[in-house]
């Protein structure tokens, strides 16, 4: 009889060798020219003709991709698939330059017909920051670090 600790086992096996990477962000649209434009206004480089495509995708700094989606094309592989209720579905952050580039971004949208969910404000974590909706309802974040004392 052999000792327990002795006895050859099999390596154990993971999946640590497939671990998914974040590649992607979608938006579902309802309106999806109203949305492309939306974007577009906040400097996302969207082709123009991208409004009478089911399904457009652009590639962000850092290797991301922001995909969206009109509902016909999510409906075409998921039938019961419905838009989300009850507040915004996701939220979205883009960072300004500077304090006053966060108060030019939010005043050009609004200016633009977009909705200006909460005016420009120095929130207490150190940002200037302000909040729109794009037209599905997601939250749009702009944001910018203040100047630190000394700075």
């Amino acid at each position: 009889m052999s000792d327990p600790f002795k006895t050859r086992r099999e390596p154990f096996r993971t999946v640590t060798s497939m671990t998914p990477r974040l590649s992607a962000f979608g938006i579902v649209c309802r309106d999806l020219a109203r949305t492309l434009d939306f974007y577009r206004a906040l400097g996302v480089d969207i082709p123009a003709d991208a409004a009478d495509a089911p399904h457009v995708e652009v590639a962000l700094p850092g290797g991301l991709r922001l995909l969206f989606d009109d509902v016909a094309t999510v409906q075409s592989f998921d039938p019961t698939w419905t838009p989300p209720t009850g507040g915004p579905p996701t939220g979205i952050a883009f960072e300004c330059e500077g304090p006053e580039d966060v108060d030019k971004a939010y005043a050009a949208m609004v200016d633009a017909g977009f909705d200006g969910h909460k005016e420009p404000w120095d929130a207490f974590w150190g940002q200037r920051y302000a909040m729109l909706h794009d037209p599905e309802g997601n939250g749009v974040d702009l944001f910018a670090a203040l100047p630190t004392e000394g700075s």
